[in-house]
C-alpha cells in the first residue's frame, strides 16, 4: 500500500470512478458530522478572505483499491474506507455548483460540474465521478444530474439539503468574494491522505481491519507521553504528584477537555479539540530541555484543573454567589460557558477580581444565553464567541463590565428588553433548546415569586403543561372563536398561541390536568404548591387575552432576572431572526412535500399574512414555492423573480413528487405542519414516551383506559386494533401506554442483547383522536431501521395496506393514517408487524 497527502481537487481529477462497494452501509452522515465539517470550512474561508496563510484542514483518509479498467473507460477505484467523506464533499459541490446558478454564473457552474461530479466524455454510470451503493444511488445522482426530486428525505437528500441551506445563508452574510472562496476551500484545502491498495489485495479484509482497530490514544494520552518523554529526571515524581491526581479527579473527557480549555483561556480561540495535542506540543516545544519549566507548566495546569472541577462541582466554590452562578450554569448544561468561567476563576484566584465581581459576570453570561433562547437566536457561532472571550475581554475593567460590554457586541446577538418581549409573547418557546433548559426557565421565573414556603425542584417531579392544551377539545375552540381576527380560524388562533411562553407552566399534574376545560384545570391548579399556578387558577377563563396578559407578566419577571445588553435597544436596520429560521426551515423540507404560510408562522413566532410578505418581497428565498395556502393552493401573490425563467409553481411541485388533484390542491398528506418543520431543524418537539423495559408488567388501568377510549370514538376499529395487538403479543412482543388523558398505545419490542435492551415500537395508535403514527422518526436511531432502506421498506409496506398513504418523503417524521385502516385491513397490517419482527430478529441474531 501506498499513502499520500493530497487535496481533493487533484484526488479526484481524471477520467476515474470511485465506487462504493456494496458490503458498504449506506450514507449516514447526519447535522452534527455536517455541522462540524462546515464550521472548519467556514474558519478557512475567514482566513483565506483576511489573507491569513491557512494552512490545509486534514479531513481523514480515503484508503482505495483498484478496479477493472476497461479500454478507453474511465480509471475505477474501490472506496475501501472514507466512503462517507467522500459522499460528503461531492454533495457539498453539487449544491455549490446549483448555488452558483441561481446567482447567474453560469461559467462557475460549469467549471465545478466538469471538474469534479463527472467525467464530461464518458455516459452511463460512468459519468458519474463518485458512484455510492446501489440504495443511495438514485438520491445521489438525483443531486448530481439537478433533477426535481433532488435533496429527498433520505440522508444522502439531507446532506445535500444542509449545503444549500448553508451557501445561501453566508451569502446572506458575506460579500462577492465569499462564494468564490468556499470553492477554493472545498478544492484546494482540504487535505486527505489517499491510501491506495495493491490490485490483487483482499479489500473486504482491508475494510474489516481498518474498522476494527480497537481504542486509540485520546489527544490527552498523546500529550502525556510526549511531555513526560521530555521529563527522564523528573518524570516519575511530577507524575505521582501533579499529573495521576489531575487525571484521576478528572477522568479521562474531562481531562481532555481541560487541555483543550487550557489552551482557549491563552488565547489560542481556533484551537479545535480534535487538534489538542498538535497545539500544546507546539506551545511546549520551546522548552524541551528545560525540565523546570515543563513541571512548572504542569503544576499550572493542575491548578487549572482544580478551578475547572469547581465549574463541574459549584459545591466546591467557598463564595456563596459565585457558588450560586455556577449552579445555575451547571443546571442550564452544556459546556458553552466553560471557557469564559474558567478565565474568570482564573482572575479569582489570582487576586484580580472578587468572587462577587465573577459571579455578577456570569449572571450576565447566563442572561445571554437565557435570551437567545427565548427569542431563538441562531447559535451558529455560539461557541466561538465565549471560545473568543478570554482573550477580547478588557482587562482594564472589572471583571462584570467587561464580560457584558463583550456579549453587548453589535455582532453577537444579546437580544433587547423589546425583542424579548415580542419573543415571549409569539415565539414558540416549548420548542426552544432542550427540555431541562425549558423546564430551568420556567423554574427561575417560579422562584422570582420569592414564596414563603419554596418547592424543592431537586425531588418534585415537575413536567412542563400546556394550559390550553395541544390537542383541544371543541370547547376551547369555541372560546377562541370569540377572539379570532378576520379570516382567522379558532384553529389557526390556538397553533399560534399554544407553544408560547404565556400558555405553559411546570406542575406534577400533566397526566390529570390534559386537556380537560379550563374550569376544571383550575380545580387542579388551585392546589399547586407553585404560585405561577395559583396566579393561573385566578384567571376567569383562558383565551388569547389571558396568555397575552401573562406573556408581559412573566417578561417583566425575566428583565430582573437577566438583565440584557448595554443600551438595551433592539438594532435598526437588522434583519430578524425569525427570517432566518424561516430560511432554514424551507431548506430543510425534503422534495415532494409542502406547507402552509400558517405553519411558517407558528413556527417562527410570526403571523401568516407576515410570512406572505416577506416571501413575496423576496421569491428567490429557497423553497419559496413550497409555501401554500391552508388550502393547499398557490397563493395567486405569489410571483418568481422578475424575468426568471422558472416552471410555474404547480409544475415545479409536481415534478418534486407533490401530488394535486383535480382543484388544484396539493395532497394532505404531503404537508409539513409547524411541528414537523422544527423537527427538520432538530428541535426538540416531541419527547419520546417512557417504556418498561420488561415484555412483562403492562398497566391494566391503562390498558383499559385505551380500551374504553376506542370503543367510545372508533367502535369499528376497536376488534382490528385489538386483535392486532394480540398478534403482536404473540410474536414475542409486548403493549406500553401513554400517561395523558388521551391514553395511547405502543406495540414495543425488546431486541436487546446481554449488554442491555433495544427497544423499538413501529407504531403509536391513539384511541381520541383516531390517528395512527409511524414513528419513523424514532426508528432512525435504532437498528436495523437507522438504514433508510430499511425504513423505506416499513412504508411501503404499509402502502400497500388500503386506506394506508404514507409519502416518502416523511421517512424521518411521524406520518399518520386512519385508525379505521384497522376495520377492514387487520391481518394485511398483522402481516407487517410481522415482516418487523423478523427483521429486528435477524438484526438481533447479527448483534448478539
Amino acid at each position: 500500500m501506498r499513502a499520500q497527502e493530497i487535496t481533493f481537487l487533484k484526488l479526484v481529477q481524471g477520467d476515474k470512478q470511485f465506487q462504493v462497494p456494496l458490503y458498504q452501509r449506506t450514507y449516514s452522515w447526519g447535522r452534527d458530522q455536517l455541522n462540524r465539517l462546515w464550521e472548519d470550512v467556514c474558519e478557512l474561508v475567514e482566513q483565506h478572505l483576511s489573507g491569513e496563510s491557512a494552512a490545509p484542514h486534514f479531513l481523514g483518509s480515503v484508503v482505495l483499491a483498484p478496479g477493472q479498467i476497461q479500454a478507453g473507460g474511465v480509471q475505477r477505484w474501490l472506496v475501501v474506507d472514507g466512503q462517507q467523506r467522500l459522499t460528503t464533499l461531492m454533495l457539498a459541490f453539487a449544491a455549490l455548483r446549483d448555488h452558483l446558478k441561481e446567482s447567474g454564473d453560469l461559467r462557475g457552474v460549469d467549471r465545478v460540474h466538469r471538474q469534479i461530479l463527472v467525467n464530461e466524455f464518458h455516459e452511463g454510470l460512468d459519468h458519474y465521478r463518485l458512484l455510492p451503493t446501489q440504495a443511495d444511488r438514485d438520491a445521489y445522482t438525483s443531486c448530481v444530474q439537478s433533477r426535481a426530486e433532488a435533496g429527498g428525505s433520505d440522508n444522502v437528500g439531507a446532506a445535500y439539503r444542509f449545503f444549500r441551506g448553508a451557501l445561501a445563508e453566508g451569502r446572506e452574510a458575506g460579500d462577492e468574494r465569499w462564494v468564490s472562496a468556499v470553492e477554493t476551500v472545498l478544492k484546494d484545502l482540504l487535505s486527505i491522505v489517499e491510501i491506495t491498495a495493491e490490485s490483487g489485495d483482499n479489500v473486504y479484509r482491508i475494510f474489516e481491519s481498518i474498522n476494527n482497530t480497537g481504542v486509540g490514544l485520546s489527544q490527552s494520552d498523546l500529550l502525556r507521553n510526549y511531555v513526560f518523554m521530555l521529563l527522564p529526571k523528573r518524570g516519575e515524581r511530577v507524575y505521582q504528584e501533579l499529573w495521576l491526581p489531575m487525571q484521576q479527579s478528572l477522568g479521562p473527557k474531562n481531562l481532555e477537555l481541560l487541555v483543550w480549555l487550557d489552551l482557549i483561556v491563552r488565547g489560542n480561540y481556533k484551537a479545535k479539540q480534535s487538534e489538542i495535542y498538535r497545539e500544546q506540543q507546539k506551545r511546549l516545544q520551546p522548552m524541551a530541555g528545560d525540565e523546570a519549566a515543563l513541571q512548572y507548566e504542569i503544576e499550572q495546569l493542575s491548578k487549572r484543573g482544580q478551578r475547572f472541577r469547581r465549574i463541574l462541582d459549584p459545591a466546591r466554590e467557598q463564595s456563596p454567589a459565585l457558588r450560586a452562578a455556577l449552579e445555575r450554569l451547571m443546571s442550564w448544561g452544556g459546556q458553552t460557558h466553560y471557557p469564559i468561567a474558567l478565565h474568570l476563576l482564573d482572575l479569582v484566584d489570582a487576586g484580580r477580581t472578587a468572587p462577587d465581581d465573577a459571579a455578577e459576570a456570569l449572571l450576565y453570561v447566563e442572561s445571554y444565553l437565557v435570551r437567545r433562547l427565548i427569542c431563538q437566536t441562531p447559535t451558529t457561532g455560539l461557541n466561538r464567541i465565549f471560545m473568543e472571550a478570554p482573550k477580547e475581554l478588557e482587562t482594564d475593567r472589572p471583571a462584570a463590565e467587561a464580560v457584558r460590554r463583550f456579549l453587548s457586541g453589535r455582532r453577537r446577538r444579546w437580544p433587547s428588553d423589546e425583542e424579548l418581549r415580542e419573543a415571549v409573547r409569539s415565539k414558540p418557546f416549548y420548542w426552544s433548546g432542550r427540555p431541562p433548559q425549558r423546564s430551568y426557565i420556567l423554574r427561575r421565573l417560579e422562584e422570582s415569586y420569592r414564596p414563603s414556603e419554596p418547592v424543592d425542584f431537586a425531588k418534585a417531579a415537575l413536567t412542563v403543561e400546556h394550559v390550553l392544551p395541544q390537542r383541544p377539545a371543541p370547547a376551547w375552540l369555541q372560546l377562541l372563536d370569540e377572539e379570532t381576527e378576520p379570516a382567522q380560524t379558532p384553529q389557526e388562533l390556538h397553533d399560534l398561541l399554544v407553544h408560547t411562553l404565556g400558555n405553559l407552566t411546570l406542575t406534577g399534574d400533566n397526566g390529570k390536568l390534559s386537556n380537560h376545560p379550563f374550569e376544571r384545570k383550575q380545580q387542579i391548579l388551585e392546589s399547586s404548591a407553585l404560585r405561577m399556578n395559583l396566579e393561573i387558577a385566578e384567571a376567569k377563563r383562558w383565551g388569547k387575552a389571558e396568555i397575552l396578559a401573562r406573556a408581559d407578566r412573566l417578561t417583566d419577571r425575566a428583565v430582573e432576572l437577566w438583565p440584557g445588553p448595554i443600551g438595551g435597544i433592539k438594532p435598526t436596520g437588522e434583519e430578524s431572526p425569525g427570517w432566518t429560521e424561516l430560511r432554514a426551515a424551507l431548506v430543510a423540507m425534503p422534495s415532494g412535500t409542502w406547507t402552509t404560510y400558517g405553519d411558517v408562522a407558528e413556527l417562527i413566532g410570526s403571523h401568516p399574512v407576515a410570512v406572505g410578505a416577506y416571501l413575496g418581497a423576496n421569491p428567490s428565498v429557497i423553497g419559496a414555492h413550497r409555501v401554500l395556502t391552508v388550502e393547499g393552493k398557490i397563493s395567486p401573490s405569489f410571483r418568481w423573480p422578475e424575468g426568471s425563467d422558472r416552471q410555474l409553481p404547480q409544475e415545479l411541485l409536481a415534478g418534486e413528487g407533490v401530488r394535486f388533484d383535480s382543484w388544484g390542491r396539493a395532497h394532505r398528506s404531503q404537508r409539513l405542519t409547524a411541528a414537523e418543520l422544527a423537527t427538520l431543524l432538530g428541535k426538540d418537539v416531541t419527547q419520546p414516551v417512557s417504556h418498561d423495559p420488561l415484555p412483562e408488567g403492562e398497566d391494566k388501568a391503562a390498558a383499559e383506559r385505551f380500551r374504553t377510549q376506542l370503543r367510545e370514538n372508533w367502535p369499528d376499529a376497536h376488534d382490528g386494533v385489538m386483535a392486532a395487538l394480540d398478534f403482536w403479543r404473540r410474536q414475542g412482543g409486548y403493549v406500553n401506554y401513554g400517561r395523558h388523558e388521551e391514553t395511547s398505545c405502543f406495540p414495543v419490542l425488546d431486541a436487546g442483547t446481554s449488554h442491555g435492551p433495544h427497544l423499538m415500537w413501529p407504531i403509536g395508535i391513539y384511541p381520541v383522536s383516531g390517528t395512527v403514527e409511524v414513528v419513523f422518526q424514532y426508528l432512525k436511531s435504532r437498528s436495523p431501521f437507522d438504514d433508510t432502506e430499511q425504513r423505506r421498506e416499513l412504508l411501503n409496506r404499509l402502502n400497500k395496506v388500503d386506506g394506508v398513504d404514507l409519502p416518502e418523503s416523511k421517512l424521518e417524521l411521524r406520518p399518520s393514517f386512519p385508525l379505521t385502516v384497522f376495520t377492514e385491513h387487520c391481518d394485511e397490517v398483522c402481516e407487517v408487524l410481522d415482516w418487523f419482527v423478523g427483521v429486528a430478529a435477524l438484526d438481533l441474531a447479527r448483534r448478539a
